[in-house]
């Protein structure tokens, strides 16, 4: 190899960092303007929030549902990511939980925003229910274990149904002003508690 080559292979590295991120900015953006106005929103609306043109969207995302599926796996990624890294720098197991519980909320309010797009008969919409539970009930698992590990909750429990339990308490949250689906979830987070 000579060092043309080399520097070639050093230019690229970066290049396709800032790709990752751009990608993930404008996911970003689609996911807030998603759970402010709606799938429906007209894609300038994301380009604005993402600083991009509308050309960059439909270069990564050529229809709607494209954009929707991607919005939908981007934010599952960082829920499951979240979890080890909470439960790393946190203070106690119980407050790693805690505060993923507080993100999987987030999730789940964009997720209802998608809801009617996601239940379409699409078998690309079918796949990322298993997906979601695959990648989320695992992460769960290990933060539900490592708190009951360490005497600060009930041990036994399912992370399948916590998820289940919080995910229904979510529903609705975005169509009442007066219904605070994140206190009932902080209440039922608190309920798992053991008596210190």
């Amino acid at each position: 190899m000579n060092d043309g080559d080399r520097g070639a292979g050093r230019v690229a590295q970066p290049k396709r960092a800032d790709a990752r991120r751009n990608k993930e900015t404008l996911l970003d953006a689609a996911a807030a303007i998603f759970v402010a106005s709606g799938v429906e929103a007209p894609i300038r609306d994301i380009a604005a929030k993402a600083g991009v043109g509308t050309a960059t969207i439909y270069r990564h995302f050529p229809t709607r549902a494209d954009l929707i599926i991607a919005v939908y796996r981007h934010q599952v990624e960082a829920c499951a990511e979240a979890g080890p890294a909470l439960l790393a720098g946190s203070a106690t197991p119980y407050a790693a939980l805690q505060q993923w519980i507080n993100q999987f909320v987030d999730f789940l309010v964009t997720k209802h925003g998608l809801a009617a797009v996601l239940q379409s008969k699409d078998a690309g919409f079918d796949a990322l229910h298993a997906y979601f539970l695959d990648r989320l009930v695992p992460v769960c698992t290990q933060l539900l274990e490592a708190a009951a590990g360490a005497g600060e909750i009930r041990p036994g429990l399912e992370a399948y149904e916590l998820m289940r339990g919080v995910g229904n308490l979510c529903i609705g949250a975005e169509s009442d002003p007066r219904y605070n689906a994140r206190r009932l979830v902080e209440l039922l987070i608190a309920g798992l508690r053991l008596p210190q």
